[in-house]
């Protein structure tokens, strides 16, 4: 009984002090095996700001060292302690300015900093310089094929930065859960742009289906970090299911046409109509899931077709983007690759399409080279649902679809300088399959008549 209490009471003075002990060394060895497993991957950028995620396999602080140059990384922001999810937003940075960076704890350094460790702020809208844009849709598969096609993407942009990223809906199949998105966004796939480059999100019916926009919650809303304030440009929506950002000279809206009412008096719609209102930018592009005019893979004459909301967006919000002269929208859902004349005042099904009066005027030398003044009317739809694996087929019967395709996979490559807007339709061999140009003011508007000068 002497040796037994002896016993106790040296485990009750000493046990503490090894369990803590253990404890730290436990601690120090996890903090010495932790991996970055998501990431990292940019959101929300700005002339001025940017917000920089990753996930780690166990909780630990966060941290981001930051600067102009890759020997010289003298700024840091610090995060939330003891998170998995980090999220660092940075402020204060200098418009179209790139920035190195890499990421860690308050020990170490598990991501970064290197050549493809980067981003680039914002331009300001009088800055000249071309913007390169991408454009996937329905790529969610996350197989051989959605590798393709950003293979000959990367191929195709040769090195160059790309500016912005537009994700058209369909991130994730079937189901949209947070192992969905890992595999078909995080893991292997498309690292390096995700490392550098600001993606812009549009939700599917097939991310919604684990997902939630009125709470705002599910994976698809988790994963990214959308500006809800305007602190991207133009007006603040008060919601991650729809937002608008500007770069450079372009303004983008973003909708949610899946999971947010389409009616013509909602929350959305009037929040659209402000925020084009608003926008004073030369260029605007409008992306989100459902086509207004499809006859692929989806068909937007059926009212029943995907529940009737390529009908109501056509009804409903079309006659809002006519009203503000919107350049360009683009979409997917439907698996297939289409791609309109510049047209406008369409609002109905295809058999009442007027091309005579809805579409603009086009080059005669360059048959999809098409015109356009400050506050005309006039819009080029694009449907591309092929960036993933996902079956393709199409009747392509609609009047205002200029090119209809179901045998390629591909993207769209889109870029701006000045007063033209150039696209292509990119294929995974690299292939140029459709192109179209949009000139804005491609020639002084006469005061006088030529005779009298």
């Amino acid at each position: 009984m002497k040796y037994y209490r002896i016993i106790m009471i040296y485990l009750f003075f000493l046990l503490p002090s090894f369990l803590t002990e253990a404890a730290s060394c436990l601690s120090e060895q996890a903090e010495e095996t932790i991996k970055v497993i998501r990431g990292p991957y940019l959101q929300s950028g700005s002339q001025t700001g940017i917000i920089i995620r990753w996930r780690t396999d166990f909780p630990t602080s966060g941290r981001v060292i930051y600067g102009t140059s890759l020997k010289t990384l003298d700024r840091e922001k610090t995060g939330q302690k003891d998170t998995t999810e980090h999220i660092i937003q940075l402020n204060g940075l200098k418009p179209d300015t790139k920035y190195f960076y890499a990421v860690g704890n308050d020990h170490q350094v598990f991501s970064g900093p290197d050549s493809i460790h980067y981003f680039i702020t914002a331009p300001t809208p009088l800055n000249e310089k071309p913007i390169r844009i991408w454009a996937i849709g329905d790529f969610g598969t996350g197989d051989s094929i959605s590798r393709s096609v950003k293979n000959a993407y990367l191929k195709y942009k040769s090195g160059r930065h790309t500016d912005v990223w537009l994700m058209l809906g369909d991130l994730a199949y079937t189901r949209g859960s947070d192992e969905q998105f890992q595999s078909a966004m995080f893991e292997n796939m498309y690292d390096e742009l995700l490392r550098n480059t600001v993606s812009w999100p549009s939700p599917g019916n097939h991310d919604i289906r684990s997902a939630d926009s009125e709470t705002q919650t599910g994976p698809y809303y988790d994963i990214f970090s959308l500006p809800v304030n305007g602190e991207a440009g133009g007006i603040p929506s008060g919601t991650e299911a729809y937002y608008s950002f500007d770069y450079g000279n372009v303004h983008f809206i973003s909708m949610d046409t899946e999971d947010t009412s389409l009616e013509p008096v909602s929350p959305m719609i009037d929040w659209l109509e402000r925020d084009l209102e608003a926008n004073a930018l030369n260029w605007t592009i409008v992306f989100f899931h459902h086509p207004p005019y499809s006859m692929g893979t989806h068909n937007s004459d059926m009212h029943w077709d995907s529940g009737g909301r390529m009908t109501r967006i056509r009804e409903n919000i079309l006659p809002v983007l006519d009203a503000h002269g919107v350049d360009l929208v683009l979409g997917g859902h439907s698996h297939v690759y289409e791609r309109s004349y510049l047209i406008h005042n369409h609002y109905g099904r295809a058999r009442t399409f007027k091309a005579k009066t809805m579409i603009r005027y086009r080059k005669k030398r360059y048959p999809t080279a098409y015109e356009k003044f400050d506050g005309e009317s006039g819009t080029i739809y694009v449907v591309c649902g092929v960036s993933g694996n996902r079956p393709s087929a199409g009747a392509f019967e609609h009047p205002a679809m200029a090119f209809g395709s179901d045998q390629y996979k591909g993207s769209m490559a889109i870029e701006v300088e000045g007063n033209r807007l150039y696209g292509i339709f990119l294929d995974t061999r690299g292939e140029v399959r459709d192109w179209f140009r949009i000139d804005k003011n491609p020639r002084p508007l006469l005061t006088t008549p030529l005779w009298d000068e």
